[in-house]
């Protein structure tokens, strides 16, 4: 009798803790699909949200039992819900002043851009600098009849703004384009010869017609010969265009942004918008390397670890060669369409291995722009020469390669090998590919561009992007360019190259787990696990299951940073 009422008090002490109530919490999402990114539940039916941290992904009737008088109950109603993407690959700045300057990223032809400067000159004052970005002669329809090394002439532009400077920058920032008012301006004529051969010796180009006359393109570096003459920025615009671009970002689901190189100007706006309660998507930065002071200052101070993850510097910025567009991209071999060209470094070799080298000592991630396989190549040079002399401090380094767009296949095992992370841009292969070929042939295009695969299966961790506003900061295309290789387009029928694919959940991890690993953050974000940040990012329709020819039709429903809506699609 006394054995049976033993057991009878532990059966209902189990009844009791069972039917215990949790903690309220302050948000549950559920009535959808749930991808947690996280192996030991990948799916799951409802989150919950106490503060800005995940307490628990499970089961709905679980999770209800955090239900309190003040829980606000989610109900996705069918939607996908995702960890919060992440921007692995941007320049903020940009984005906002994309939206405040001539955005020609959808222009169809160099008649349209001179038709918008036309129209812009009209309500320009006197002299005003007309500047903008985003355009790109291999994407438009019709060209020029006459052009020099695959760029037009200046005249057409020149003649719709005679009296206003302008100068807009190509869609990958490697080139920049002038009228004639910016060139007098600047003092680049057919007679500065000294001016124009130190450019192209350092790392720039001006290109020239037949005369020796300049064509108004200014390559690489040789853009600062214009640049120099435009009027700095404000600090009331500067704060504008990084308000728009925190608001572009929110809409398009993104929470985290890995900002790829930013001034001392861009760190102090950031550290006010964060201070201010304003800082609305979590920065993870990297100080720009074309300002030496700067990262010498930060070596001396150390790296600024954010324990909420608002705004972490603790990376540097290389930008050590050119574009594929611009044919700025450091190559083995010459280029396809120009046998006497190879690219050009933009950065010396020594200043790669002393920064990577400094980075270890003082605790800073490297992280360098290179497009071409001889830029490739010689920054894993320098990568594994600074990492065996300092093998102690290289443990977890974290090294990046930014955009390792064309790699010799001999160089491709070496990502993984030492420890380095390709940041790709995914949509680059669907927006670059149709042209590329004619930039480096079949032959290497097959070898050596976009290996997403080939650097998964040797044991790389790719983080995904958009390298906004080289092409725009929508999550979406980009997702679907890694899955299916296709333009946007939907060419060729099975893609470009299809063995090189991501499966759909690489391309989710790409954006997620792998992107927070390249910011040392993957034990605080990047998948939907408790005690991790409440970033999640939902969508119209099921991005893992639908028809590939239907993600494209993919929206963002709501944008979720520290368990705050901060966006819901209208």
């Amino acid at each position: 009798m006394r054995r049976t009422c033993i057991l009878l008090s532990c059966l209902a002490a189990l009844a009791f803790s069972c039917g215990k109530k949790q903690t309220p919490a302050d948000t549950i999402f559920l009535g959808g699909k749930i991808y947690t990114m996280d192996p030991e539940h990948p799916n799951v039916e409802a989150v919950v949200v106490t503060g800005d941290k995940i307490v628990f992904a499970g089961a709905e009737k679980e999770a209800r039992e955090f239900v309190g008088d003040k829980t606000n109950v989610i109900d996705l109603k069918g939607k996908t819900m995702t960890p919060g993407f992440i921007e692995g690959h941007g320049h903020i700045m940009g984005i906002g002043y994309n939206e405040l300057n001539l955005d020609l990223m959808d222009a169809k032809s160099f008649d349209e851009i001179v038709a918008r400067v036309k129209e812009a000159a009209s309500k320009a004052q006197p002299g005003q600098w007309i500047v903008g970005r985003g355009w790109h002669q291999d994407k438009w329809d019709v060209k020029p009849e006459k052009m020099v090394k695959g760029f037009p002439l200046h005249q057409k532009l020149s003649e719709a703004s005679p009296n206003n400077p302008v100068f807009l920058r190509h869609a990958s920032g490697h080139a920049g384009f002038a009228n004639a008012k910016a060139m007098e301006i600047a003092g680049v004529n057919q007679l500065s010869a000294e001016k124009l051969k130190h450019e192209q010796n350092e790392g720039g180009e001006i290109l020239r017609d037949e005369l020796g006359n300049p064509t108004g393109l200014f390559n690489e570096r040789a853009q600062s010969l214009i640049a120099d003459h435009i009027p700095a920025d404000t600090r009331e615009t500067d704060a504008q265009a990084f308000d728009l671009a925190l608001k572009a970002c929110l809409r398009n689901g993104i929470t985290s942004f890995h900002d790829a190189g930013a001034s001392r100007e861009n760190i102090d706006l950031f550290h006010h918008f964060k201070a201010d309660g304003k800082l609305s998507v979590r920065l993870y930065v990297m100080l720009t390397g074309f300002d030496r002071d700067l990262i010498y200052e930060w070596f001396r101070k150390g790296p600024e670890i954010d324990s909420t993850a608002w705004l972490t510097i603790r990376a540097i910025k290389l930008n050590c060669d050119g574009a594929l567009g611009s044919r700025g991209a450091w190559l083995l071999e010459p280029y396809t369409d120009r046998p006497d060209f190879s690219g050009m470094a933009t950065l010396s070799m020594d200043t790669v291995l002393k920064t990577s080298q400094l980075g270890l000592q003082y605790g800073f991630q490297v992280c360098s722009h290179a497009i071409g396989d001889r830029a490739n190549r010689e920054i894993l040079d320098r990568y594994e020469k600074a990492i065996q002399e300092n093998a102690d401090k290289a443990k977890d380094h974290r090294f990046r390669i930014e955009h390792a767009q064309h790699i010799d296949p001999k160089d491709l095992p070496r990502f993984a090998q030492l420890g380095v992370i390709p940041a790709m841009q995914a949509i680059h292969m669907s927006s670059d590919r149709p042209w590329a070929i004619d930039r480096l042939g079949e032959k290497r295009i097959k070898e050596g561009a976009y290996m997403w695969q080939s650097l998964l299966k040797s044991g790389a961790k790719i983080v995904n992007g958009t390298d906004a506003p080289v092409e725009p900061v929508n999550p979406i295309p980009c997702f679907y360019a890694s899955v299916t290789r296709q333009t946007l387009k939907g060419q060729p029928e099975g893609g470009y190259e299809p063995e090189e694919k991501m499966t759909r959940e690489q391309a989710l991890r790409s954006y997620t787990l792998d992107a927070a690993y390249g910011a040392f953050q993957e034990n605080m974000k990047g998948s939907i696990t408790p005690g991790k940040l409440a970033d999640f990012t939902v969508f119209t329709q099921d991005i893992m299951a639908v028809p590939e020819n239907e993600i494209l039709k993919t929206e963002v429903a709501m944008t979720v940073v520290g368990g705050r809506t901060a966006y819901e699609k209208p």
